[in-house]
């Protein structure tokens, strides 16, 4: 932790994280892997899987849409890797 002047610690303030709503719940779909819109949305500039904590994504989806972006990788509709 840092110290100001007086030898206090201080910390930053905290953000207040919004409530986030699973996309594929409220919508009542599935990810799949031939929906390469909907995959790129979660896949970072550098090729990177999203993480929940940053997506908003259930457990449940977050697990079949990581399936998903490998297989549409594997079948060569999403990128490895994004130069």
């Amino acid at each position: 932790m840092k110290k100001d002047k007086k030898g206090k610690s201080v910390s930053r303030p905290k953000r207040k994280s919004l409530p986030k709503k699973c996309m594929f719940c409220s919508e009542n779909k599935e990810p799949h892997f031939s929906e390469t819109e909907i995959l790129r949305r979660f896949v970072t500039e550098r090729g990177k899987i999203v993480p929940r904590s940053r997506s908003g994504v259930c457990a449940k989806h977050q697990k079949t849409l990581g399936l998903s972006i490998k297989y549409a990788r594997h079948l060569a509709l999403l990128p490895f890797l994004e130069r």
